[in-house]
């Protein structure tokens, strides 16, 4: 992957590499492996929808960890406007 898919927070990216030593940019290559795993964590967090995806990391060499937080409604509804929008649907 030559380019970034995905979009993050420049300050989170770097808290989250000092704490954890891996940068966004290495943890989306869990979500680009076609055999990922996708678990809902129903430990940390009682106010929002929190999930993790396991999968390989860049070279293949390991198997990453990330935890993801899912946005309301509203922050869906928003996206699929603005994505039917941009291609015309």
């Amino acid at each position: 992957m030559s380019e970034s898919n995905f979009e993050w927070n420049e300050a989170k990216n770097q808290e989250n590499h000092q704490k954890h030593g891996v940068s966004f940019y290495e943890a989306q290559h869990a979500f680009l492996d076609k055999n990922r795993i996708i678990a809902k964590d129903t430990t940390h967090s009682q106010e929002e929808e929190r999930y993790y995806c396991f999968g390989l990391n860049e070279d293949k060499t390991g198997i990453l960890t990330v935890r993801i937080r899912i946005f309301g409604a509203g922050y869906w509804r928003k996206g699929k406007k603005a994505y039917e929008q941009t291609n015309s649907i």
